[in-house]
């Protein structure tokens, strides 16, 4: 197995975590600012009022995305486990 080889699978992995995760990431980005913009015209300073608009916007966002992240990651397992042999040998 070669360095360029180890980068490469590295690079995948890397880049399918990426796509897995920015869209669950980028939802809470935008709820939690929404609830900042909102905290700060209304002046409510409670710290625990943005967990769950985002918990509830995260768990909306993997119902939505789940099927989509899940056949990201099982095909990602699949070249994996697909190429073992050309990676060991």
């Amino acid at each position: 197995m070669t360095q360029e080889t180890v980068i490469a699978i590295a690079k995948e992995g890397i880049w399918t975590v990426v796509m897995i995760c920015g869209p669950l990431l980028v939802l809470a980005l935008v709820v939690g600012l929404i609830v900042s913009i909102f905290q700060a015209t209304t002046q409510i300073q409670e710290q625990t009022l943005a967990f769950i608009p985002k918990i509830l916007a995260v768990l909306l966002g993997i119902v939505f995305f789940g099927p989509w992240m899940l056949s990201h990651m099982l095909s990602y397992t699949n070249n994996i486990f697909s190429n073992l042999t050309r990676f060991i040998g």
